[in-house]
């Protein structure tokens, strides 16, 4: 009797379970790239939209101090809002 190979324990989710995404802007609108471990810290992907917005309702402050002046949302490559800026 041969058995399906298991799948990995631990596999990172693919693009289509996690469409939703901020794309980090500065004042004019182009994407800001951010280096090592902010850009780990800040470059996330989510599963719904309400966890990509409450995501940034708790961290709009330090990505703002950390140079970035807007978000927009997409769902996959579907503009869904913004730019928001993150000025207080």
């Amino acid at each position: 009797m041969n058995l399906p190979e298991q799948p990995p324990t631990f596999a990172p989710p693919s693009p289509a379970e996690r469409p939703w995404r901020w794309r980090l802007e500065d004042p004019a609108g182009a994407p800001v790239t951010l280096p090592g471990a902010l850009a780990a810290e800040y470059d996330q992907a989510f599963p719904t939209r309400a966890d990509a917005e409450s995501w940034i309702g708790e961290t709009w402050s330090e990505m703002a101090s950390a140079g970035i002046a807007q978000v927009t949302l997409f769902d996959g490559e579907r503009e869904v809002y913004g730019p928001m800026s993150l000025s207080a």
